[in-house]
């Protein structure tokens, strides 16, 4: 929408739902804005029983790339539980967190599927393995929101 502003809402929703009738999934890129950072998220995973995936803190031409590789492993493979870390194909070290309000942070998703969306955020490493929550985290401007508790 916003690189068409004559575009409204529900015209929106039409195109990605044309979108997803072609693929499993899209991702949907939100610009950073001053002190806050960008973030994408997928849509069409609740579709196929699976949560939404979203990453914060990245450009969102490396977030969509990162997101459709852990999707498309998603849809043949069990959901990682919160908390699960893992080392991606990439080299990127990730862990899992259960986004609480996913609401608020994966519209379209929302507007979609409705109150059925869960996601899960793709936390990721620094380039020394160092998590957002650690001191001496190596971030972006506006770092890296970490939209949920962590796994215990």
């Amino acid at each position: 929408m916003c690189d068409d502003p004559t575009v409204g809402p529900e015209q929106y929703l039409e195109h990605v739902a044309r979108q997803l009738a072609e693929r499993c999934w899209v991702v949907q890129g939100v610009a950073a804005e001053r002190d806050r950072p960008g973030w994408a998220y997928t849509v069409g995973l609740t579709a196929h029983h699976r949560p939404e995936l979203v990453i914060t803190g990245m450009p969102v031409a490396r977030a969509t790339r990162l997101l459709d590789g852990v999707a498309a492993h998603l849809l043949h493979a069990a959901a990682p539980p919160p908390g699960e870390q893992v080392r991606l194909v990439s080299g990127v070290l990730v862990e899992f967190v259960a986004v609480e309000h996913p609401e608020v942070h994966l519209v379209v998703a929302h507007a979609l599927y409705g109150p059925s969306v869960r996601a899960l955020q793709v936390v990721w490493a620094d380039d020394r393995d160092h998590w957002p929550w650690h001191p001496g985290f190596r971030s972006r401007r506006g770092g890296q929101p970490v939209l949920g508790p962590r796994a215990t």
